[in-house]
């Protein structure tokens, strides 16, 4: 704290000297140099003044010598600010004239992803990774965009580029294991089961993941494992599954291991209970030929029709005017 102190005590200082210098040149009648204009544009940016940092700055930039420097920070300004369309255009203007500035490159992509335009992001990573094909950090950030594109293919292509990111970091780890679980790849089995081995705290939603990648290869027996491990470690206020959604898959696994299990319509019955309402997937698992036509009656009686026609709510004594 007393280093932070000290620093911010110099840089008030060195602001003082700055606009008293100017202050004298001005009185002399000697023009300030734009260095001098971006040197107290940047001293207010450090301490948080940022629309003194601009109004500074906005005049550096009028001068060729200073014009990139200025823009670049007035975009690192509006994107603290929260700006971030702003923030965009001020480093792609420093692009114009400088399309290799990686600076501005990860500037611009990271300020595009924060104001939602997702696809120029990602052509920003793309020509970033033809200038630091080497750069893990960026090859990421490049996958995860094409990821919420929908390019899992892309995506998964770029993460094999950095087999050492991928041995060492499991953000990366599990961002190719849902690259390839959106390609219903097999091998997704592996990067979960890795990623869930290599993480202390306990996390439903990637679990939940896993146990669907290995219900998809008919891997029930460990599906319905995970499955109720995910249960177990999900919040009650969770959302993404619910504990009501997790209880479903455990239901549906079970019936498809074992057509004829009462155990899965147990299961399926407790889900709606408990406020899963998925009609679609209740209308999936019906059309579902592993299950025998006697489960498929009583989950329709017992499970679908609850869903279509839930119990009205009990009236309360206000209501009834008790």
């Amino acid at each position: 704290m007393n280093k932070i102190n000290i620093n911010m005590t110099n840089v008030i200082t060195f602001l003082y000297i700055l606009i008293f210098s100017l202050s004298i040149c001005c009185c002399a009648g000697m023009a300030a140099s734009a260095e001098e204009y971006y040197s107290i544009g940047m001293a207010y940016f450090e301490i948080g003044k940022y629309e003194e940092a601009e109004k500074w700055l906005n005049r550096a930039r009028q001068a060729k010598r200073t014009m990139t420097a200025s823009t670049y920070n007035l975009g690192r300004i509006a994107f603290e600010r929260q700006r971030y369309e702003e923030a965009a255009r001020h480093f792609e203007s420093v692009l114009k004239s400088d399309p290799d500035n990686v600076l501005a490159l990860k500037a611009a992509a990271y300020a595009r992803i924060r104001n939602g335009d997702i696809e120029i992001a990602e052509r920003h990573y793309a020509k970033l990774l033809t200038i630091v094909p080497e750069s893990a950090d960026d090859g990421y950030n490049h996958a995860l965009v094409l990821y919420a594109m929908g390019r899992y293919s892309a995506a998964e292509e770029v993460l094999q580029r950095y087999p050492i990111a991928m041995q060492d970091n499991m953000d990366v780890v599990l961002l190719y294991a849902r690259c390839q679980a959106a390609q219903n790849n097999v091998e997704a089995i592996n990067n979960y089961s890795t990623w869930l081995s290599n993480t202390s705290t306990p996390n439903a939603k990637v679990r939940y993941e896993y146990a669907q990648v290995l219900e998809r290869n008919g891997l029930y027996a460990r599906a319905i494992e995970e499955y109720r491990l995910a249960h177990t470690e999900a919040e009650v206020t969770a959302v993404n599954p619910a504990k009501c959604d997790i209880r479903f898959a455990i239901g549906r696994a079970l019936l498809i291991a074992d057509r004829d299990s009462a155990e899965g319509v147990t299961e399926m019955q407790g889900a709606v209970t408990d406020g899963f309402k998925d009609v679609s997937a209740v209308e999936e698992l019906l059309r579902n030929n592993n299950i025998s036509a006697s489960v498929r009656d009583n989950l329709r009686r017992n499970v679908f029709n609850s869903l279509l026609n839930p119990p009205a709510p009990t009236p309360t004594t206000q209501e009834t005017g008790n």
